[in-house]
């Protein structure tokens, strides 16, 4: 009799569970973790991209060393900050992640524009190909950035939505981070890095 009541109520708690959302937050935690892992993966990608961009501008430009050296600086700071899962459970942390990357945007950007002044490394095969992956790289992090910012938005609808906001409760799940206003506005334009068609040799 007592293994039977023990199965009734596992077979009732499993329904229990089920019913008051518990299996939504759960899927949709792994969810939001899979989409931030890829976001991560793609900022990755950029900084690997930048010491070989870096070396190849300072072939041609060795002159512009203060933005150089902004690039290089900015990508340390973001290089930094210990890229875990964990962040996406520390609003203060996310922002320094994201304030980071802004950061990195924002010299890279700098450093395109000044770009504009040599021809010869604007035809540069090796430049190209590098200015090919970062835009490619830039792109993948726009996507990746949305798909978090879905699966973010789907999970804090399904925290805060009454009855699962009670089992989101008992079970420790609370709202996570996402992208601001202000993020989205700053790392959503990405550099420009289309030089147009390359200068003759």
């Amino acid at each position: 009799m007592p293994k039977r009541l023990v199965a009734i109520l596992a077979v009732f708690s499993a329904l229990a569970l089920g019913g008051c959302g518990y299996n939504t937050l759960q899927a949709q935690d792994e969810q939001i973790k899979a989409a931030w892992a890829e976001v991560l993966n793609q900022y990755q990608r950029r900084a690997d991209l930048i010491p070989n961009l870096v070396e190849t501008v300072k072939g041609f430009a060795a002159q512009e060393r203060e933005v150089l050296q902004r690039v290089t600086e900015a990508r340390a700071r973001a290089t930094a900050i210990q890229a875990s899962p964990a962040l996406i459970d520390d609003p203060e942390a996310f922002g320094r992640f994201l304030e980071a990357q802004g950061e990195l945007s924002s010299a890279l950007a700098r450093l395109l524009v000044v770009v504009e002044n040599y021809p010869q490394l604007k035809s540069d095969a090796n430049f190209r190909d590098l200015q090919a992956q970062l835009e490619g790289t830039e792109n993948r992090i726009a996507v990746a950035r949305q798909r978090y910012i879905r699966a973010v938005q789907a999970y804090n609808t399904t925290v805060r939505q009454f009855p699962t906001n009670l089992t989101a409760l008992l079970f420790g799940y609370q709202v996570k981070p996402t992208f601001t206003v202000e993020n989205e506005r700053a790392l959503a334009a990405p550099p420009r890095v289309d030089f147009g068609t390359p200068a003759p040799r």
